[in-house]
C-alpha cells in the first residue's frame, strides 16, 4: 500500500543553508504527501567525513526512507552500502541512498541532474574539448554526464593528481580510450586556450569557500562556463565569465533536477521537475547566497 508520509535527510559538511529540505517538502506538499527532510551536518556534530557510515546506519535504524549525500561524503559512503545502482557503481560516487527492506541502496542522481540542466541551458554548446576542474564525487558525475551527451574529450584537472588520473582512467574504461585525460593545474592556461568549455566541479565559490577556482586571465569569450555550485547561483566564476562574454550555466538546474530524481527514488512518485527548478530559483533569490 502506498505511503503518504516520508522521512529523508542530507548528510554533508557545511550544509546549513541547503535548499534540499524546502525543495523536497514543497514538492511533497503539492502531491498531498507529508515529507520531513532533515539536515545531518557533520560540522556541528563534530564528526569526520569517515563517520558517514555510522550516520547512514543510524538513519536506517531511526526509520528514514532515504538520504541525500553531499560533499565530502559521496565517495566515502560507498563502503557502507548494501548495493549500488549500475550508474553509482560506474561513477564510484553516491548522492542518494534509499532504504529498502532494511538494506541501504546507493544511487547517483547528479549525472541525470547535470545532463538535464546542460541540455536545457546550453543546448548548442560545442563539446569537442572540455576542461573540468575537480575530480571528486560531483566531478565524476558531471564528466559522465558530458560524455553521455557527446563530449569528444574531457581533461580533468585536480589539485590531487592521483584523483584526476583515477577519474580519467574510469572514464576511458566506460566510454573508450582517449575520451578523457588528467592534467595538473599548471597546464590550465594551455588547455583552456584551446577548449570549447570549462566545467567547474569543486567547492570554490560556495559561501564557505569564496573566490575564483582559477586565474580570471585564463577565461576568454570563446569558452562556455558551467558551474556546479548553486548557492550563490551567481558565483564569482560565473560573474567574471559573463563579463567577458562567455555563455554560462549556473548550478541551479543540476541541483533542482537531481533533487527531482531523488524525490522519485524516495517516494515512487513522479516529481514536477520544472516546478522544482522554479522553487529553487525563487528560494535562492530570496536568501541571496550561500550553499
Amino acid at each position: 500500500m502506498p505511503k503518504d508520509s516520508y522521512l529523508a535527510g542530507l548528510i554533508g559538511s557545511g550544509i546549513g543553508p541547503s535548499l534540499s529540505p524546502a525543495l523536497h517538502e514543497r514538492e511533497a506538499d503539492r502531491q498531498g504527501l507529508r515529507m520531513l527532510y532533515r539536515l545531518i551536518d557533520i560540522d556541528p556534530l563534530g564528526v569526520p567525513p569517515e563517520a558517514v557510515g555510522d550516520l547512514v546506519r543510524a538513519a536506517r535504524d531511526l526509520g528514514f526512507d532515504g538520504l541525500n549525500i553531499t560533499h565530502p561524503c559521496k565517495q566515502l559512503v560507498l563502503d557502507h552500502l548494501d548495493a549500488l545502482s549500475p550508474q553509482a557503481e560506474a561513477l564510484g560516487a553516491v548522492n542518494t541512498v534509499v532504504f529498502q527492506d532494511g538494506r541501504a541502496v546507493g544511487h547517483n542522481t547528479d549525472v541525470t541532474g547535470f545532463a538535464a540542466s546542460f541540455a536545457r541551458g546550453l543546448p548548442d554548446a560545442p563539446l569537442d574539448r572540455v576542461v573540468q576542474l575537480g575530480a571528486g564525487g560531483a566531478g565524476a558525475a558531471v564528466a559522465h554526464a558530458l560524455l553521455t551527451l557527446g563530449a569528444g574529450r574531457i581533461t580533468v584537472v585536480d589539485a590531487l593528481p592521483d584523483r584526476a588520473a583515477a577519474l580519467a582512467g574510469a572514464l576511458n574504461r566506460a566510454f573508450g580510450e582517449g575520451r578523457a585525460a588528467a592534467a595538473s593545474p599548471d597546464r590550465q592556461a594551455r588547455l583552456l586556450a584551446r577548449a570549447d568549455g570549462l566545467v567547474h566541479a569543486t567547492p570554490t565559490g560556495m559561501a564557505a569557500h569564496p573566490g575564483l577556482p582559477l586565474p580570471a586571465a585564463l577565461l576568454h569569450p570563446g569558452l562556455w562556463v558551467a558551474e556546479v555550485v548553486y548557492r550563490p547561483l551567481e558565483t564569482e566564476l560565473l560573474r567574471t565569465a559573463r563579463a567577458l562574454g562567455c555563455a554560462t550555466l549556473d548550478g541551479g538546474g543540476m541541483a533542482a533536477f537531481q533533487a527531482a530524481d531523488a524525490f522519485r527514488l524516495f517516494t515512487g512518485r513522479e516529481p514536477d521537475a520544472p516546478r522544482m527548478l522554479a522553487d529553487l530559483t525563487e528560494l535562492a533569490g530570496a536568501v541571496g547566497a550561500p550553499r
